[in-house]
């Protein structure tokens, strides 16, 4: 498959994935007011105290192979979400099943984080550890650099993929389309605060993945920022980048306990 860049603006991921803000430059980040991210974070909460009903009854779960008995069919919506956002609507060529995506890297291993609300799941993102092995594949951007991967280029990050245990990946970042805009900000908060804790349970500093390149608002918005670590490429019509979260300092923010 040809990747090529695209300059046509991409309106599917705006309206699929969040959108991220540009990594500040180190004189910008030098000068930035620090106090800017604990006043976001009071923000969400004031959001959520004056406008309970625009909240509602949002809840994260993180499933596994181990726990997804006790969430019922929680990781069957969950996959069929997936086939909804990222086939459906974004055409991506992925094996589906039953009305469920899927792929090569939803064993065991991984972790899904999932928000949901009487049944309807709102957001997810997968986390994979950068040590899997399952038989020829390891992790998404891992095995785009051995050339494993038709759709994502071997170059998509600049430097050799890691292999560490305080490293994990994050692939199949959503919000639904299906969530309003009076809502976007505080599941977003939600998902990536439950990103954030899943990772570091599991031993994490750091995660990595694909995200869209679509750097504007979003991150900045929830006091929060991404380096981008790989040149710009295309995705099924989608233009995106390698991207690398600081999820040990996000914990250090205390994120769930501005959205518990």
């Amino acid at each position: 498959m040809k990747h090529s860049r695209n300059t046509v603006p991409d309106t599917r991921s705006l309206s699929v994935f969040p959108d991220l803000a540009p990594v500040e430059s180190a004189e910008n980040k030098e000068t930035r007011p620090r106090r800017r991210i604990s006043t976001k974070i009071v923000s969400l909460k004031d959001a959520r105290n004056k406008r309970p009903s625009q909240i509602g009854h949002a809840r994260a779960a993180t499933l596994s192979f181990a726990n997804m008995n006790a969430y019922g069919d929680l990781l069957v919506r969950y996959l069929m979400a997936r086939k909804s956002v990222f086939i459906d609507r974004m055409h991506w060529q992925l094996p589906e099943t039953q009305g469920m995506e899927f792929d090569q890297y939803d064993t065991p291993l991984c972790r899904w984080v999932i928000i949901h609300e009487f049944g309807e799941v709102l957001a997810g993102i997968r986390l994979v550890p950068t040590t899997a092995q399952v038989g020829l594949y390891s992790y998404m951007l891992r095995d785009a650099q051995r050339g494993l991967l038709e759709s994502i280029p071997d170059d998509v990050l600049f430097f050799d993929a890691p292999v560490e245990e305080r490293m994990w990946e994050a692939s199949r970042l959503f919000v639904s389309e299906t969530v309003p805009s009076s809502r976007r900000s505080h599941i977003q908060y939600m998902l990536m605060a439950h990103m954030s804790r899943t990772a570091c349970e599991h031993g994490a500093k750091h995660v990595i993945g694909i995200v869209p390149a679509v750097w504007s608002r979003w991150l900045r918005r929830l006091g929060l920022y991404a380096v981008p670590v790989g040149r710009k490429f295309d995705i099924e019509g989608t233009v995106s980048q390698s991207a690398l979260f600081n999820v040990a300092e996000m914990q250090a923010m205390n994120m769930d306990e501005a959205i518990a």
